[in-house]
């Protein structure tokens, strides 16, 4: 299986999930099932329908986090020092040459990428432009518009 870069507060963050899931998910919806069982006829017991299949959801992210973390690449974007270029785990801020707007992001991995919070997928149209560039260069993305251009302000290792 190939390795996926996650950022380490992403890695903490799958490992919390998997934490609640295991401690406190998991023994409820076997307590559920339990008492759906102590009600009797289980073939039109909507309760346990509804817990087994709350079970199978349970188990199944359980199963996806375990895969992810086995696999993942984590990296401290803090520990990074790249001499200025655009890796994984940067924060970088840029201003677009038409409109003269600031955006900063961070490219992070898949499970992070939250657009409204700034966190863009490494393998996003955007990411894929910067990856690799330096403080000064341009980078020509193709957006749904038309090609944008923005222009690297600063790249941070935060």
């Amino acid at each position: 299986m190939a390795t996926l870069p996650i950022t380490k507060k992403g890695a903490e963050k799958l490992k919390a999930e998997l934490h609640q899931l295991k401690t406190v998910d998991r023994p409820w919806v076997i307590n559920a099932i339990s008492e759906a069982r102590a009600q009797g006829d289980l073939s039109e017991n909507a309760e346990y329908d509804a817990a087994k299949d709350r079970q199978g959801f349970i188990e199944g992210r359980i199963q996806e986090i375990e895969g992810k973390l086995s696999a993942a690449l984590i990296i401290d974007p803090t520990e990074v020092d790249a001499g200025g270029k655009v890796v994984f785990g940067s924060t970088i801020e840029l201003q677009d040459e038409d409109t003269g707007d600031k955006v900063t992001y961070q490219i992070v991995g898949e499970d992070e990428a939250d657009i409204k919070m700034g966190r863009v997928n490494i393998s996003s149209p955007i990411a894929r432009a910067l990856i690799g560039k330096d403080e000064g260069d341009t980078a020509e993305v193709q957006a749904p518009g038309g090609i944008r251009r923005y222009e690297i302000i600063a790249v941070m290792y935060i």
